[in-house]
């Protein structure tokens, strides 16, 4: 992680991940792969290279043309509970950035999270389980560049074997790397939450101008 955040801090506010980001009463199932999934790649069809790492930057718009997903990002820190404090949900086509960890483009690991849906319709992050590897993820930053990723791995983690160390952590330690995180699993109406997580890690492979 970059700015300073030590893993003592990631493990006390971003592992409210095994609990749950989006805890309203979940209107729309998610579509998931299962608890514990990781969904390959098609054989013939090797990933680009990684692209150095560019200047700090923060981020304004998140686009997954393959998914259909084109949303404004805003920063967001902790809640009073230690969380990462996600969109509210009178935003559920915003997506959101965790302001004080690594920003998109440059060298670690920028986590983005959303809700996957709300009460009564599908939110932001709703397809994101249908990712797959190769697809494009374009972050527009402040400084006027879009950085571009490729995305290198989709997985489902339940709440029992969710791994902070796993998710957040940066794969490689050259690259600049983006996390994008929803609810997966099923809705449990006993308990308000969903039972897993679902994340799709990207990595950058180019750049272009906004």
């Amino acid at each position: 992680m970059s700015t300073g955040v030590a893993w003592a801090v990631l493990l006390l506010g971003l592992s409210l991940w095994g609990r749950e980001i989006a805890d309203g009463p979940g209107g729309a199932s998610a579509p998931t792969t299962g608890d514990i999934a990781a969904v390959g790649r098609p054989l013939g069809a090797p990933l680009p290279p990684a692209h150095r790492p560019m200047n700090p930057a923060e981020p304004r718009r998140v686009e997954i043309p393959s998914l259909g997903i084109a949303a404004p990002v805003v920063g967001r820190g902790l809640d009073g509970t230690g969380a990462v404090d996600p969109p509210p949900f009178e935003m559920p086509r915003t997506v959101g950035w965790f302001r004080t960890g690594t920003h998109p483009g440059a060298a670690g690991a920028a986590l983005f999270v959303g809700h996957v849906d709300t009460a009564t319709r599908p939110a932001v992050f709703y397809a994101l389980s249908s990712a797959r590897p190769g697809a494009t993820v374009k972050v527009t930053r402040t400084d006027g560049s879009i950085a571009v990723f490729t995305i290198d791995d989709v997985q489902v983690f339940s709440r029992e074997n969710f791994d902070a160390r796993k998710v957040y952590g940066r794969r490689q330690a050259d690259r600049a790397e983006l996390r994008l995180i929803t609810c997966g699993g099923t809705f449990d109406r006993a308990t308000g939450t969903y039972t897993a997580n679902v994340v799709v890690s990207a990595y950058l492979t180019g750049t272009a101008k906004a």
